[in-house]
């Protein structure tokens, strides 16, 4: 048996093929795995449970299937689907995480997240991150009208690329996007895990991070699927 775990589907109206990619997947392999973990950014934008988008229609359908037939299903909020609330992860049949979380991985401890939390360096992404995880922040935003929180999502992605085309002309993308090696190791000796999984920067890879620790980075879902399958044996991370 193979636990499976995916991440930054970034599903959208705008590739539909994506969406019907992860149904498909849903239908065939994961039904057959132990368990499946979800580790953030499953949508591309959530501005709450009440959006009724036919992307999150349809998935809420698949993935209860899935549950309903006994897989579990565990999710972890990214940092595009932080408002994804208990009434959506209801109608999905799964169960909301922390992020971080430590699961018992057929024996080995590991420590799975997003990734976000990684990225030290960005200061100015976690400054934006600690002010949206603020449970006032949060309400006082539910609390708008749907066309003004999609709106504001609108502008985000906008506001978004900008900023990642800034850093790229400055040079600073490969760095301020990406894990910070210091807080890698940090986190491996808070928690007193030798495994890490996460995803959020889109650099799928196993990285040997020495003394015995392994960081693998889940690839993401724009224009191919990307898996993660670990069982008693090992590990193996691939294409879809």
């Amino acid at each position: 048996m193979t636990t499976l775990f995916i991440s930054d589907l970034h599903l959208d109206a705008e590739r539909p093929g994506i969406t019907q990619l992860f149904a498909r997947f849903l239908d065939g392999e994961a039904r057959s795995a132990d368990a499946l973990y979800i580790l953030g950014d499953l949508f591309e934008a959530w501005v709450g449970d009440d959006d009724p988008a036919e992307a999150g229609a349809v998935i809420s359908e698949t993935l209860h299937t899935l549950a309903a037939s006994g897989v579990p299903v565990f999710f972890i909020r990214g940092n595009r689907d932080f408002l994804l609330g208990d009434t959506y992860a209801a109608r999905c049949g799964m169960t909301v995480l922390g992020d971080p979380t430590v699961i018992d991985l057929y024996g080995t401890p590991t420590l799975i997240l997003h990734g976000d939390l990684l990225c030290t360096d960005d200061t100015a992404y976690q400054q934006f991150r600690t002010q949206t995880r603020a449970p006032q922040w949060q309400a006082q935003f539910l609390a708008q009208p749907l066309a003004a929180r999609l709106a504001f999502a609108e502008q985000a992605r906008v506001t978004s690329r900008a900023r990642y085309g800034e850093l790229q002309a400055s040079g600073q993308s490969e760095t301020i996007t990406d894990v910070t090696p210091a807080t890698v190791q940090d986190w491996f000796a808070r928690y007193g895990v030798t495994r890490m999984i996460h995803g959020h920067t889109h650099r799928p890879a196993i990285h040997d991070e020495g003394n015995g620790h392994t960081r693998i980075v889940l690839g993401d879902w724009y224009t191919q699927g990307s898996v993660l399958r670990v069982d008693a044996d090992g590990v193996a991370l691939a294409a879809l």
